[in-house]
């Protein structure tokens, strides 16, 4: 029944996805020919990934006025008049037709970009997590697991080895995995790298665009439960729906004519008639 369960769950979910399908496919036919007898302990491991606080922040997270961005490459309007206020605890789904809105967001509230226009104020009892679309930027060096991630470390007990290895195990880099290079890494190991790093760092709020492109099964689980019984408030972008649907209680749509706000799940929001309305006003030319 659990490997019947765990098929049937990847068939769910990445039966419309492209790159997965043939995966999918071959899936279902496993469960036609599933037999109890023929079943062997599985040697796939899931990741243990926690996020823990420093602290828990105040009330004041963050307060987004007018905010406006284009495109650094060919200067078209990604959007403007984006007013926002994050209350403690939203988790909110960011996205947008052009993804590159989204992802000029992050960077515009990580200090990475530059806005056209508006401000933005974190809170004084925030610290923010950010794991950006394009990790390169990390990778550009020949450390070993340990001492990339030992980067971050911020005390004396931080930096043990011991300590480091924790949070690398917790990702799946045990014993020699944790000595490899950093620059010889596959995408879904930079992912795990990334988010050992974020769980080091402890903050209390959370930036991820599109965190589960280069992930496994396995790991895409794991991620979403704990993202799911995260405590702080977590801004997100992802094309998973079932990350989507499940964890965020709050969508933020950015387009070139404003922002659309609303205290709702997923499913609601994409199934509402009025905001289908609005939707297509917003992205219109003369809206």
């Amino acid at each position: 029944e659990e490997k019947k369960k765990e098929l049937e769950e990847f068939i769910r979910r990445f039966s419309a996805n492209v790159a997965k399908s043939k995966q999918a496919t071959s899936r279902k036919k496993m469960i036609d020919k599933l037999n109890i007898s023929d079943i062997r302990p599985t040697s796939r491991r899931y990741p243990a990934i926690i996020f823990d606080r420093d602290r828990e922040a105040g009330d004041q997270i963050l307060n987004i006025h007018s905010l406006a961005a284009s495109s650094t490459e060919d200067g078209d309007l990604l959007f403007k008049d984006i007013d926002l206020n994050l209350a403690k605890g939203d988790k909110v789904v960011v996205f947008s037709k052009d993804s590159r809105a989204t992802t000029a967001f992050y960077e515009i509230l990580n200090n990475k970009q530059k806005a056209d226009a508006g401000r933005f104020d974190w809170g004084i009892t925030t610290t923010q997590s950010y794991l950006p679309l394009d990790n390169s930027e990390f990778f550009e060096n020949d450390l070993s697991l340990v001492d990339w991630l030992r980067q971050w470390a911020t005390t004396e007990e931080e930096r043990e080895e011991v300590h480091i290895r924790g949070f690398l195990g917790k990702m799946i880099f045990s014993g020699e995995e944790a000595l490899k290079k950093s620059n010889v890494l596959s995408g879904g190991e930079r992912v795990r790298c990334m988010l050992s790093r974020m769980m080091m760092v402890r903050a209390n709020v959370l930036m991820l665009d599109e965190p589960t492109n280069h992930l496994d099964l396995e790991s895409i689980t794991a991620f979403n439960n704990s993202l799911t019984n995260f405590k702080g408030t977590m801004l997100f972008t992802t094309h998973d729906h079932e990350f989507a649907q499940t964890i965020a209680n709050r969508v933020l749509e950015l387009t070139p004519n404003g922002v659309i706000d609303r205290y709702t799940t997923f499913d609601e929001y994409m199934q509402d008639p009025k905001i289908k309305e609005l939707r297509n006003k917003m992205y219109s030319i003369t809206a």
